[in-house]
């Protein structure tokens, strides 16, 4: 016996088939290099950049051939070239490899097949630092413009059904209790408000991006004589970034961006769950159609929430991609790092879901056909008007209020000693309370009357809530022409 394996004994029938790298092993028995391509390769996220690549190149060679630092021949040739570039990929007949790493080398390898030596030209004075900076700025500030169109839309459906349902009376929940009675319309407009505040999170982020890297070059600049401002003007850019440094490396923009997301799903994934919640039969507040509903597999009486439910988990992905990055970033020194080749996927992953996600809501918001006389009954319940009582003894009788609450309380306890609700108690029940309570105490007593009450500005009377739809109305409506 000497140990050895016996797998390495040379009569073994295998002994000379060729064998997996045991370090590499498997896809990667070429070793090292195999290694290298694919954890240095990004071609298949960034590819994704490509318009906004183009687009960038053109502004670039545009501002080249202004400033004489390449003939106005070669940018003719740059210019045919990268438009037939550009509709290759649009008509998806692009190859793409991955042994050119990115969507820059492969746009650029493209270009030289079809236009020769000037394509060489194109990249003078830049470098796929500021190139994927710029690309990656573009390629954001268009997501956040579809994201407000898709917010606003979402706010639309929701002042739809608002304006529908004003005067509808529902329970307002407090710890998931019932509080105090309040309009649907009311409740929907919550959400809209929300969504106008992901809106203005999207919006400052926006105007924070909207600088350009392009010209601040690997990091520190270039000696050409460039026109930045020029190439800022051309890409709708306000302004190009100050500090070349700042301009390759930072990846904040794109924190605030997923920031930004994050919130906005967690706003959406809320209203989905009350919409999970609404649907039961507990509650029996709503009904989705087929459409946005599915049946059970074993169940044929189920009609299960399941978009409202995915809806509630999505963010727990995009929070994921948001702090992916936080993480990628976070001890990064000055100035790009390969690092940063890790900002992309988590990027366009969260955006996709959130769009997705709005898509949902937006389809269930205007869907959802509301069974108002389960909620005007579910209003009543639990003593909801209790506080209105309280009201009732401050207001009419003069008492401070928190003698009027323990007034309240007491009635409640007697009513439910009774089994009946406050308005169940008799003139007689109240003055045993309070002798000073009259027979008008009954006039407040209810579901819709508490609902009609609160009439301070942002309250639920539904003549506070058909201000705020039409608020919302002329605020939408004016966005969009």
């Amino acid at each position: 016996m000497t140990g050895q394996d016996d797998s390495r004994n040379s009569n073994s029938p295998d002994a000379n088939a060729p064998k997996a790298n045991s370090l590499w092993g498997g896809r990667f028995e070429a070793g090292p290099s195999a290694v290298m391509e694919a954890i240095n390769a990004s071609i298949d996220t960034d590819k994704r950049l490509a318009e906004q690549d183009i687009a960038g190149s053109l502004a670039h060679a545009e501002m080249l051939s202004a400033q004489g630092i390449i003939s106005s021949e070669d940018a003719a040739a740059i210019r045919r070239g990268l438009e037939q570039v550009r509709d290759e990929i649009r008509a998806g007949t692009m190859t793409w490899s991955a042994a050119l790493e990115d969507v820059h080398m492969n746009v650029e390898a493209r270009l030289k097949e079809i236009i020769g030596e000037p394509a060489g030209r194109l990249h003078t004075a830049r470098s796929r630092n500021d190139q994927v900076a710029t690309d990656f700025r573009l390629w954001l500030r268009g997501a956040c413009d579809r994201i407000d169109a898709a917010l606003a839309a979402y706010q639309s459906a929701l002042v739809a059904q608002a304006e529908a349902h004003a005067d509808t009376v529902m329970p307002g929940f407090t710890h998931l209790q019932t509080a105090q009675p309040v309009s649907l319309g009311h409740h929907l407009l919550c959400w809209v408000e929300a969504a106008e505040r992901d809106r203005g999170r999207f919006a400052d982020a926006r105007k924070r991006l909207n600088q350009s890297p392009l010209g601040a070059a690997a990091l520190a600049g270039t000696a050409f004589p460039l026109d930045r401002e020029r190439t800022a003007a051309a890409l709708g850019f306000d302004r190009p970034m100050a500090n070349s440094l700042d301009a390759v490396s930072s990846r904040d923009f794109a924190l605030e961006v997923l920031s930004a997301a994050a919130i906005a799903a967690t706003h959406l994934s809320r209203f989905a769950e009350e919409i999970v919640l609404w649907s039961s039969r507990r509650f029996g507040f709503a009904t989705l159609s087929d459409a946005w509903s599915t049946g059970s597999s074993i169940m044929p009486q189920k009609r299960n929430p399941d978009a409202a439910e995915l809806v509630r988990a999505k963010p727990g992905s995009i929070i994921g991609s948001l702090t992916q990055l936080l993480i990628v970033v976070k001890g990064l020194p000055l100035a790009y790092s390969k690092d940063l080749q890790e900002d992309k996927a988590p990027v366009f992953r969260a955006l996709d879901d959130l769009e997705l996600c709005l898509a949902a809501m937006t389809g269930m918001a205007g869907d959802l056909t509301f069974n108002t006389d389960a909620m005007a009954e579910a209003a009543g319940e639990a003593y909801s008007d209790a506080t209105d009582l309280a009201d009732y003894v401050v207001r009419k009788l003069g008492k401070p209020f928190r003698s009027a609450h323990h007034i309240a309380g007491t009635a409640v306890k007697l009513a439910e000693s009774r089994g009946v609700p406050l308005s169940g108690l008799s003139l007689e029940d109240f003055r045993s309370v309070d002798a000073d309570i009259r027979d008008d105490v009954f006039s407040v007593l209810s579901a819709r009357a508490s609902m009609e009450s609160r009439t301070s500005y942002g309250g639920t009377a539904p003549v506070r809530v058909k201000e705020q739809v039409a608020r919302w109305r002329t605020r939408l409506d004016g966005a969009s022409t």
